[in-house]
Order: C-alpha cells, then sequence, then structure tokens
C-alpha cells in the first residue's frame, strides 16, 4: 500500500465526482489504530451512473478488474446480483500495473444504507488538502463484527476500545 496511489485514488473519485466511502482497513487506520492494510475497501453508492463514473476515474489511472471481465459490467445491477448469487463475489477487485501494491476492493453489496451511512461519514484530510469520507466508526465496528475474521476481530476489540476513549473525552469536555 502506497500513500502516493491511495491519494491518487482519492483524487480521481473526488474529481469524477463519485459518491463512495472508505472502509476496510485503511477506515481502522482514520479511527485511530495504527496498522498495515494491503488494499482499498470502497463502499460506491450502487446506482450504475455512479459507479460507471467510479471505474471510468479508477480506469485512468491504470486499474481494470483482476478478473478477465469488463469494468462497466460491474456497473450493471443484474451482473452484479448474478455474479453475488452465483459466485458467492462479495468484492470486485482491480488492480493496477502503475499502482501495483495498492489494490482496490469494491464491495458488491453494501452491508448498510449508503445514502445514511454517507450522512454519517467522517471526512479526513489525507494530505495536501485532500478530503475523502471514511464509514463511521460504529458502522465499521459492525462491518467488522459481521465479516468474523480473526482479524476483524482483533480490529473490533481495538475500534470499540477507541469508541470508549473517545465518548470519555467528549464527556470530559462536554
Amino acid at each position: 500500500m502506497q500513500n502516493a496511489s491511495i491519494q491518487q485514488i482519492i483524487s480521481v473519485l473526488n474529481a469524477a465526482n463519485v459518491r463512495y466511502l472508505i472502509a476496510g482497513g485503511l477506515a481502522v487506520v482514520a479511527h485511530g489504530h495504527l496498522r498495515f492494510t494491503a488494499d482499498v475497501d470502497l463502499a460506491l453508492a450502487l446506482e450504475s451512473e455512479n459507479l460507471k463514473r467510479a471505474l471510468a476515474a479508477l480506469n485512468e489511472i491504470g486499474y481494470c478488474p483482476r478478473l478477465p471481465v469488463k469494468a462497466d459490467e460491474f456497473a450493471d445491477p443484474q451482473r452484479r446480483e448474478q455474479w453475488i448469487r452465483e459466485k458467492n463475489m462479495k468484492v470486485f477487485s482491480l488492480i493496477s500495473g502503475q499502482h501495483r501494491k495498492t489494490p482496490i476492493d469494491l464491495f458488491a453489496a453494501l452491508p448498510f444504507d449508503f445514502k445514511a451511512e454517507y450522512a454519517r461519514a467522517v471526512w479526513i484530510d489525507i494530505g495536501d488538502g485532500l478530503r475523502a469520507p471514511f464509514v463511521s466508526l460504529d458502522q465499521l465496528i459492525a462491518m467488522k463484527e459481521k465479516a468474523g475474521r480473526p482479524q476483524d476481530l482483533l480490529d473490533v476489540d481495538v475500534l470499540k476500545n477507541i469508541r470508549a476513549l473517545k465518548a470519555r473525552e467528549g464527556a470530559d469536555h462536554g
């Protein structure tokens, strides 16, 4: 994972007016737990036009599907549902020769209402005045609990401690 690649990803998505939220390991880091993460997990508003803008923007910086399919097939809700149903697809993975160390995973289905979660997004400056939306701490904990993998459960423990600390700090300043 390279910071320059992350900044470029965020920059092209913002420039294309893509509605997205950063989840996964990057969100864990953004919420206060410094740890390694291997990819960029993005939850996109799943409207076809938003997905087309996202895929076109990411293609501009060299991203293409890891699978032998056309990127715009992911924007087709029927095709995406078929992949979820028949292939048990959880994420649509993108790779780039220009950004080899920074693959992207796009959620095939969202575990939350995008509009509501986008309204709760935590916007963070990731450098050079570039701002990015991250899933809320509560949503991140819920996503990690549902995933249930060992790293996710470790993240849940740390994130709950961070939430408790923030609540105490808020009480101290309120």
